[in-house]
């Protein structure tokens, strides 16, 4: 990796999607702040900015990784792939981005294009996992609409498991369990 100056701005260039892209930034500047205010690329999310959340997650070479983790300049000369890339190029949704719409996987939208990515990398390496193995990646990603079991049955209709709709998902009041239970059974990681 170069090195850079921190009072400098640098000049950077990646591939994006398949094209050549090149700006400049600071030493410090994160790569979802490049993607959305120096490229235009805004369909990665800007959420927690503490990697906790996943609403930024992108791939770069083919692996998934947290935006706001992630230094612009550390793209340099790499492949980034961001949710603007998985629909073909006449707007058709690829197979995940149709079982996402067909199990009702999203309700505002915020936090899919993180949860697609990440479902993309994972499903490139393991092309039919179990349900458990699906709310093990999902736990790295918060959803405070959906309640989960959507995404869940999406992804396992994307995959050519089971492509019923599960069942309804109930509160549990007065859980401790922390934010990535989100407070609901069918949450990623309370498995029912």
């Amino acid at each position: 990796m170069r090195r850079v100056n921190k009072d400098e701005r640098t000049r950077i260039g990646f591939t994006l999607n398949g094209r050549a892209v090149a700006g400049d930034a600071e030493s410090r500047m994160l790569l979802t702040d490049f993607l959305r205010h120096v490229v235009g690329a805004t369909g990665t999310h800007v959420g927690c900015e503490h990697g906790v959340c996943g609403c930024c997650t992108v791939l770069i070479d083919g692996a998934a990784v947290r935006g706001c983790l992630t230094l612009a300049v550390q793209a340099e000369g790499r492949a980034v792939t961001t949710i603007e890339a998985l629909a073909s190029p006449d707007g058709s949704l690829n197979a995940l981005q149709q079982a996402f719409q067909r199990h009702h996987a999203l309700q505002c939208g915020f936090c899919t294009p993180g949860i697609l990515m990440s479902f993309t990398d994972y499903l490139a390496r393991n092309p039919h996992p179990t349900e458990d193995e699906i709310r093990e990646v999902l736990s790295g990603h918060l959803c405070r609409c959906t309640g989960y079991a959507g995404i869940v049955a999406a992804v396992l209709a994307a995959s050519g498991g089971s492509s019923q709709q599960p069942s309804v998902v109930t509160a549990k009041a007065g859980t401790q369990d922390g934010a990535s239970h989100a407070g609901v059974t069918g949450s990623p990681l309370s498995g029912g």
